[in-house]
């Protein structure tokens, strides 16, 4: 069975084809482009990033929960952490003590909250004042059966610091594993 082929209309219109048409259709008002009804008579809605502030507020959440599930490091436990991207190099020359310690904080016999507290404003302090090595001496926790709940807190607040290129356990002088040497990025 065939398909009737349907013909392409004319390319172009003869002077008579546009005179039938019109008489056909009759007079004609040109409709205005310039204006957008909808867009006048309705004022914008500023989007809103609900997802992006439900996410911050889940993980604020998480973060402060789980001080309370902290469970202690041993005190001999070596701390090591290096973001990723940077040479396994500089963890070395910290480890052997090869940065000069800037500045230094010692949270021994504060609360956990207050550590917390005083470990962040710290970390915001050296970084306004352009500090690159610094110690944080958390304790080793042996008084305690269940390790340094501090200790355990400053390496996961670390971890978690985008200025922090990396850190190590302090040399035996400067502390063994009762503190921390960290690397933080240039301002």
């Amino acid at each position: 069975m065939k398909r009737a082929s349907r013909q392409k209309p004319p390319a172009t219109l003869s002077s008579h084809d546009r005179e039938l048409f019109r008489d056909a259709i009759g007079p004609v008002r040109e409709f205005d482009h310039g204006s957008d009804l909808l867009r006048e008579t309705r004022v914008p809605v500023a989007p809103e990033a609900r997802q992006s502030e439900a996410d911050e507020r889940h993980v604020l959440q998480e973060l402060l929960s789980q001080d309370e599930a902290i469970s202690g490091a041993a005190s001999g436990e070596v701390l090591s952490h290096l973001q990723d991207g940077y040479s396994p190099k500089l963890l070395k020359q910290l480890r052997r003590g090869q940065f000069v310690i800037e500045a230094e904080l010692d949270l021994h016999h504060l609360r956990l909250h207050q550590a917390r507290q005083i470990l962040t404003e710290f970390l915001i302090e050296c970084r306004r004042q352009r500090r690159r090595c610094i110690c944080i001496i958390h304790g080793k926790g042996q008084r305690s059966a269940d390790g340094s709940v501090i200790k355990a807190m400053t390496d996961r607040v670390l971890r978690q610091r985008a200025e922090v290129i990396g850190f190590t356990s302090a040399r035996v002088q400067d502390g063994g594993t009762g503190a921390v040497v960290v690397l933080l990025k240039a301002a």
